[in-house]
């Protein structure tokens, strides 16, 4: 089976004059139950892979795999998490802790001092037409959390999820399992960020071929990319 570029989507992007292929591989629908995620990528990467290739994950299956996606219902947002919603930038992009739920994880995660003084500069800033405040202040754990959309594929598109845990971690155990390099990338409102990367990979030149997402969020179901540098 050939891999080819998610509709609407291109396969190839030129960095510094270099052009890097985003293949996108379809997987079974992830789910809690899969624990063993370094042979689960290893089962459907290795047909494909060649030296020097770098092996890309979306954050969102990470977090599944770890138990780290909660139904919309089950979560109980507090006074503050609905106070704190109105100081972050809605977007038609993506939920992100625009609404009471993801906020909610987003306090979990980050704690209220922090969150308060996200919501304090974003009030400071927004006057002058700053955009993004909210986030910068909070940081990546709140940056990195998925809210539920009709655009997702079901049953996903009813839960929220966290960013994964120990993401630095996970991604060189699996790079080590695998024996290619391997990166978590959560590709957000505000670009591509990479979560967590294997030893010697160049985070920011990631950053910069993968800030269309290519492995796209919809119901495509590719969670995995491979990328391969193609020419010079």
């Amino acid at each position: 089976m050939e891999l080819t570029a998610n509709p609407g989507k291109n396969l190839i992007i030129k960095v510094d004059g270099i052009g890097y292929a985003r293949y996108p591989v379809k997987t079974c629908l992830i789910t809690p139950e899969h624990k063993d995620l370094a042979g689960l990528v290893r089962q459907y990467t290795t047909p494909y892979l060649r030296e020097g290739d770098i092996v890309f994950m979306g954050e969102k299956a990470i977090a599944v795999s770890q138990g780290r996606s909660y139904h919309k219902d089950s979560i109980k947002p507090s006074r503050l998490a609905k106070f704190l919603v109105r100081f972050v930038t809605k977007t038609t992009i993506g939920v992100g802790i625009s609404s009471a739920p993801t906020m909610q994880l987003a306090i979990e995660e980050v704690g209220v001092p922090r969150m308060l003084l996200a919501a304090l500069v974003a009030a400071l800033t927004k006057p002058f037409g700053v955009k993004g405040a909210f986030y910068l202040v909070a940081g990546e754990q709140a940056r990195s959390i998925d809210g539920a959309a009709d655009y997702v594929i079901p049953p996903y598109n009813n839960y929220v999820s966290k960013g994964p845990k120990d993401a630095v971690g996970v991604a060189q155990k699996i790079s080590d399992k695998l024996g290619y390099p391997f990166v978590i990338v959560d590709v957000c409102d505000f670009g591509a960020h990479v979560l967590g990367a294997s030893k010697g990979v160049d985070k920011k030149m990631i950053e910069r071929i993968l800030r269309d997402n290519p492995l796209c969020q919809t119901n495509e179901q590719t969670p995995i990319g491979i990328l391969r540098k193609i020419s010079q």
